[in-house]
């Protein structure tokens, strides 16, 4: 795929590494499947970069429109699942 992830100039480049590894997760998510403990821990190191809510929603919603990818749905299931169990999400 070829699109660009989303990020503020004002991230620091290991604030940018973290983000963009969120976002392979996600991508990980729908393409193969990754452990709820990866992505659970991948979504921390997000949200210390993007900690308000509503910038959360603007960068997930820029991410899906690049990518297709639906970064609520994955976290919804990490968050639901139990320790051990794997996200594997369906593109619709």
């Amino acid at each position: 795929m070829e699109y660009s992830y989303p990020f503020s100039p004002d991230w620091t480049t290991d604030e940018i590494i973290a983000v963009v590894q969120f976002f392979e997760g996600i991508e990980k998510a729908y393409e193969k499947g990754i452990v709820r403990e990866e992505m659970l821990s991948l979504y921390r190191r997000f949200k210390e970069v993007v900690p308000s809510q509503a910038e959360e929603k603007s960068v997930f919603r820029e991410f899906e429109e690049a990518s297709g990818y639906v970064s609520y749905t994955v976290v919804k299931q990490a968050k639901e699942l139990e320790n051990g169990q794997t996200i594997k999400v369906t593109k619709k």
